[in-house]
């Protein structure tokens, strides 16, 4: 009896029955499917996602195992090797920053909500998972991102651009790497402007996945440069759950939304306080507004971070929790509002793809 062959159309068809939970189309039509390769009865392919911090990429890779197994016959193996392309939406790029490849701002109604405390742990989350990222620290009056990750090495002016520093595996710009000590920046609004665009634009990046933007809370003149500077991807709010944080932040919020920036999801930090000693749970802040907010918004819910001590204690030493502590349960709510991120980073480049398709 002579063996069955296996082509590379059955495979593909039997591929087909494996859907992206997120963009809601097969993997195939998806292009995702790269290196396939058929020995006898064993065949290998490459699953390839649209980031490295996809977090059913485990489910994935045993779904196209599955499907090939199962739909195929004669197949007695299949080898799926799971990588990842994050792609740049295909909008028109007139900025400097062609090798950045999504802009990622994080921003908030008001100060002391633990905005820059998120995007250095959603910048230092990426970089784990094999991402190039950056994090430019846009509070130009109140730099805090060179104490938040204080290892490694400060930026550094040189002749042809600025040097990023780097921790953690990320590339680094503040404001407060170039001013000394406490000294303010007692600055009128176009010189602002001016400093945000030269971090911006002056910087040598190189080839980033993700450039996470921490902004100044409320909504002034850096916020407008970035948005008139470079194509923003899109935005992140934080709040915490009480009214008012909530009602100031959705003016952030509006603000991204009448300058076309996409809203990638909301998240809702200090959202409740569990005592080390005993356990218990209290809701100092409240809970569950911000989730309500996003609901009633139809925008991404991101996530919610507890009241932690280890979050202070780790950020005043200059190491963000999801690295510390990743399987505490700060870090664990960072890690997985680091790969909700990611997943609505990558569903607004095939937005912007099939946009294209349908245009043309």
């Amino acid at each position: 009896m002579s063996a069955v062959t296996i082509r590379e159309p059955q495979v593909l068809d039997a591929l087909r029955s494996v859907m992206d939970p997120d963009l809601h189309r097969d993997i195939v039509s998806l292009g995702f499917i790269r290196n396939l390769v058929i020995e006898g009865d064993v065949v290998s392919f490459d699953v390839n996602l649209t980031t490295p911090a996809c977090p059913v990429k485990d489910r994935l890779r045993e779904q196209s195992r599955q499907a090939v197994l199962q739909g195929v016959p004669g197949v007695r193996d299949v080898r799926v090797t799971m990588t990842a392309e994050v792609r740049r939406p295909q909008a028109p790029d007139t900025s400097a920053l062609k090798t950045v490849r999504n802009i990622v701002a994080v921003g908030s109604g008001k100060g002391g909500v633990g905005k820059s405390t998120v995007a250095a742990n959603i910048a230092v989350g990426l970089a784990r998972t094999g991402a190039r990222v950056g994090l430019l620290d846009a509070d130009i009056y109140g730099p805090s991102i060179p104490i938040l990750m204080r290892a490694g090495r400060p930026a550094e002016p040189r002749e042809h651009g600025i040097e990023p520093g780097e921790a953690y595996g990320v590339k680094l710009m503040s404001m407060g790497y170039l001013t000394p000590g406490d000294q303010p920046l007692i600055w009128r609004g176009p010189m602002a402007h001016k400093a945000l665009q030269q971090s911006l634009l002056g910087v040598n990046w190189g080839e980033l996945d993700y450039l996470i933007v921490d902004l100044p809370p409320g909504t002034g003149d850096v916020h407008l440069t970035l948005v008139q500077t470079v194509p923003v991807t899109g935005a992140v709010i934080v709040s915490t759950p009480q009214d008012v944080g909530l009602q100031i932040s959705m003016k952030t919020l509006r603000m991204f939304q009448q300058t076309k920036v996409p809203v990638l999801g909301i998240v809702e930090n200090m959202s409740t306080y569990v005592c080390p000693h005993c356990g218990g749970r209290d809701d100092l802040f409240g809970h569950g507004g911000a989730r309500d907010a996003a609901t009633s918004l139809g925008v991404p819910f991101l996530g919610e971070i507890p009241l932690d001590a280890a979050i202070r204690r780790y950020s005043d030493d200059g190491r963000p929790v999801i690295l510390a502590e990743p399987e505490s349960p700060s870090g664990a709510a960072f890690g997985a509002i680091t790969g909700r991120l990611a997943q609505q980073v990558s569903i607004q480049a095939f937005k912007h793809i099939a946009l294209t398709i349908v245009e043309e």
